[in-house]
């Protein structure tokens, strides 16, 4: 008797999935993942090592910026909550990067530091970068998109979440012992 025989699926372009093209494949969000990674990590880092941004006034301060950015944001109300108290809300956002930009990097929940990304990405693209024109000056908009394919497929490859997956898969749920 013949065993039936297994395929590997075809994907769209007709090569099988798990050949070269399947192997680049699944490898095609790490550009992104380091880049996005790296971008917030960095951007949260300057600001906490910054004296001046988490100030509620003064030259380069979040309470200038929120100032400056009130009445042309499309989201006021949003700006009006900062205003009410810029320093907490200077370092919940730095450190919303970091976390954000170390999840990212690491592959440690993924999904849930690209939504994160994603959400301060569309919080400044409706407050500070909204009065852009055109709009693609704006780069919290492109940011906000380029979230998205993190947010739908998550860290599948050198993460932190691929590796738990994998020792889950192997031992079961337990994670220790």
């Amino acid at each position: 008797m013949a065993h039936a025989q297994r395929t590997r699926p075809v994907d769209a372009g007709g090569a099988r999935a798990g050949g070269v093209r399947g192997g680049l494949a699944r490898h095609a969000l790490l550009p992104l993942r380091l880049f996005l990674g790296g971008t917030f990590l960095y951007a949260g880092l300057q600001k906490l090592t910054d004296p001046a941004f988490p100030a509620a006034s003064g030259k380069g301060s979040l309470g200038e910026l929120l100032g400056q950015v009130h009445d042309t944001a499309a989201l006021p109300q949003l700006v009006g909550l900062a205003q009410h108290g810029p320093v907490g809300f200077a370092y919940a956002l730095a450190g919303g990067q970091v976390l954000v930009g170390i999840g990212t990097l690491v592959g440690l929940l993924g999904r849930l530091a690209a939504f994160g990304g994603a959400l301060i990405s569309l919080s400044l693209w409706l407050t500070v970068s909204w009065p852009a024109s055109p709009y693609y000056y704006g780069n919290d908009l492109a940011y906000l998109l380029a979230w998205t394919p993190l947010v739908l497929a998550g860290t599948a490859t050198f993460s932190l979440d691929a590796a738990l997956a994998n020792r889950r898969e192997r031992h079961g749920t337990q994670l220790y012992g």
